[in-house]
């Protein structure tokens, strides 16, 4: 039998979710976590990156989160922000029409504006270790109600040094809650975490399909430090690639290698640890809509972002760690589409080579240099594309918020603006229903509220002119 989600009797609302998100069928690791998950078992998962596992665990959640609750129900520790924000959307776009609201919590964000909005209605939190401490430690969050706590990518979080801040946070957390648990491997500081605080867990294991690199067409250039740049010109313009991260070792060489390529190539971009959050967060967004092609990064681009379409992976620098690698090339690949990795070695590089490819059970191919005239050839096809609009279709986010309309009305906490001043002027309009409103977010002298099922231009034109609290309100239209 073919398993669908509708096996799983999950709500209507999680259910039209997926639909729209495109979620045939479940994978592997999604067969073996929801029903576990719906039945409130704590749950230890190994398994592959690009499996499906942040919907694994949403799905379950989004279920069974309770609307009506104001305090947090729901708690996921991530060890990067990047995976944060993946992590916040996908709980956001499956939660999208049980009108779930999700914080997001991390470094290098206005900490007094995640204070705040904590302290209205919140349901599902996804943050770091380290600003979860800090909003803990100010009583700035209230994990009084939590029911189901989340850590991903738990062996990155020992990798990091974040094992001691996640027992910190873990004090913190009611004892009867749903623990569950992911990570790629489960090494012995792992395994101790979850006897500390897990009941009876199920351990639960995908057979890694050899670390994931059999649909990737893994490839090695031998070059001169000094050479690659050029070489990496070179490569672009043979391999031709739809989209590409091409991933250095330092921050440093991300720098230097953005300002070099730039000049020659207008569609790429970077993304580092020293970047500010808010500019890296920008960034990332716009790689996803497809606003260039080429992303240069660190190792903090790697760790379970999916992108879709990457067609290659580049390492401009070989990995000296060999999860590393694995990660770096498992952006590309993505469900169930194939992909190439290439990677320059020097001489000093091919002892970490012998590591990988030992660690992989793989030989990657070594290939010899592009000669010029194959160059030459394929240059005019690089330059039509790189010069060509990419077109990506809808993003998931896009998809999911079809018939949807986010209002701002300018008045917020200041004016003492509450929901129910909301809902009861929307719900005194002809047509609507409490069913038709989603999210509503008050600050300080705004208020966004979502207008679900296409009522949205109905609901702008009926709220111009008409009071709300007793006074007329500006209402504009937000892009999503």
């Amino acid at each position: 039998m073919i398993l669908k989600f509708k096996n799983y009797n999950l709500s209507k609302e999680v259910l039209k979710a997926i639909d729209r998100l495109n979620y045939t069928s479940p994978t592997p690791v999604q067969q073996k976590v929801i029903p576990l998950a719906l039945k409130g078992r704590d749950i230890v998962v190994k398994s592959q990156t690009g499996s499906g596992k942040t919907a694994s665990f949403a799905i379950p959640i989004c279920d069974k989160v309770d609307w009506d609750e104001n305090k947090a129900q729901a708690l996921v520790i991530t060890p990067t922000r990047e995976l944060a924000i993946q992590v916040r959307e996908e709980f956001f776009n499956i939660g999208r029409f049980k009108r779930l609201k999700v914080s997001e919590v991390y470094g290098q964000f206005s900490f007094r504006r995640q204070q705040k909005e904590l302290k209205q209605k919140t349901h599902i939190v996804v943050g770091t270790p380290g600003r979860l401490i800090d909003h803990i430690e100010r009583k700035t969050i209230d994990l009084s109600m939590i029911k189901y706590l989340v850590i991903d990518e738990a062996d990155e979080m020992l990798n990091m040094g974040f094992i001691e801040q996640i027992e910190a946070i873990i004090q913190n957390l009611p004892k009867n809650r749903i623990t569950m648990l992911l990570s790629a491997t489960i090494p012995k500081d792992i395994k101790n975490l979850c006897k500390s605080y897990m009941k009876n867990y199920e351990q639960i294991e995908i057979e890694a399909q050899n670390l994931t690199v059999d649909k990737i067409t893994q490839e090695r250039y031998s070059v001169e430090e000094n050479d690659k740049f050029e070489f990496l010109k070179d490569i672009l313009v043979v391999e031709n690639p739809d989209r590409c991260m091409i991933f250095c070792n330092t921050k440093k060489m991300v720098d230097e290698l953005c300002d070099n390529l730039y000049p020659w190539i207008k569609s790429c971009s970077k993304i580092h640890g020293g970047m500010e959050q808010q500019d890296r967060s920008l960034v990332m967004n716009d790689f996803r809509k497809g606003k260039f092609r080429h992303l240069i990064c660190t190792d903090v681009a790697a760790r379970g972002i999916d992108i879709e379409g990457i067609t290659h992976v580049i390492n401009y620098d070989t990995p000296e760690d060999k999860e590393d690698y694995v990660h770096r090339i498992g952006r590309t690949a993505r469900a169930s589409k194939s992909g190439k990795s290439i990677t320059f070695v020097t001489e000093n590089d091919i002892k970490f080579i012998d590591i990988i490819q030992k660690y992989i059970d793989k030989e990657i191919e070594a290939k010899q240099h592009p000669d010029k005239l194959t160059v030459d050839e394929r240059r005019d096809d690089f330059n039509t594309k790189i010069n060509t609009k990419l077109n990506i279709g809808p993003l998931k986010s896009e998809k999911v918020s079809e018939g949807i309309m986010k209002l701002h009305i300018n008045a917020g906490k200041k004016t003492k603006m509450r929901p129910v001043d909301i809902v009861g002027t929307l719900c005194n309009i002809d047509g609507m229903t409490a069913a038709d409103i989603g999210i509503i977010n008050i600050i300080d002298v705004s208020t966004f509220v979502e207008i679900l099922n296409g009522k949205g231009e109905m609901i702008y034109n009926a709220l111009q002119g008409r009071p709300i609290k007793g006074r007329i309100r500006k209402v504009s239209k937000c892009e999503q």
